[in-house]
């Protein structure tokens, strides 16, 4: 019991208490659940990983956003990670595409430009040239997330590329993730060029 507490208690957003009733609860249930409870971790840690053109997780070569030949691909939506690209996609409204991320720039804590999907970004746009018309920067409202936003603009403004960002309305210190979708759709009706 000790050892599954302590694994849980290392997920994120799981402390001891909650790892200690999450443990309680899988020894409670019935053995098949949990065997199927495992495989389906086991299979999507096995057969999950990132699109090769947007970054977001899928478990296939192309994720169903950047495959879909109806979906704008002349306007890319950067976001932080694949939870803000699923919240825009709640929407419904959006008919880009997407670049995630994987994180924002914190000097704090070390993470540079080389250490998220940035260079990835800009060969993407290199690679596309004349045929992307406009990048939407999508950061979260943080200090990390406008920082981001900054260098961004810094790098694509010289490639003629319109570079805008979402309009306030998803609150300073908010996550996109936990943002509803009025409020995102307001935010991205707003947008505004930097």
């Amino acid at each position: 019991m000790n050892r599954l507490v302590s694994e849980l208690a290392a997920l994120p957003g799981i402390g001891e208490k909650s790892a200690g009733r999450l443990a309680d609860h899988l020894i409670r249930m019935p053995k098949e659940r949990v065997r199927s409870l495992t495989e389906a971790i086991t299979d999507a840690r096995e057969n999950v990983h990132f699109c090769r053109e947007c970054f977001t997780l899928t478990d296939s070569d192309m994720c169903p956003v950047c495959s879909d030949e109806n979906r704008d691909h002349s306007v890319i939506m950067v976001v932080e990670d694949t939870r803000d690209m699923q919240a825009y996609e709640k929407t419904g409204r959006y008919t880009g595409v997407y670049h995630v991320l994987q994180g924002a720039m914190s000097p704090m804590l070390g993470i540079g430009p080389n250490d998220i999907r940035i260079k990835e970004l800009l060969a993407r746009l290199d690679a596309n040239g004349d045929g992307i018309s406009e990048v939407i920067i999508a950061m979260n409202s943080s200090v990390e997330g406008e920082a981001t936003a900054m260098y961004l603009s810094k790098l694509i403004k010289p490639l003629g590329i319109k570079v805008t960002r979402i309009a306030s309305g998803v609150p300073v210190g908010g996550y996109l993730e936990n943002t509803d979708e009025i409020t995102l759709l307001r935010a991205l009706d707003g947008r505004f060029e930097l």
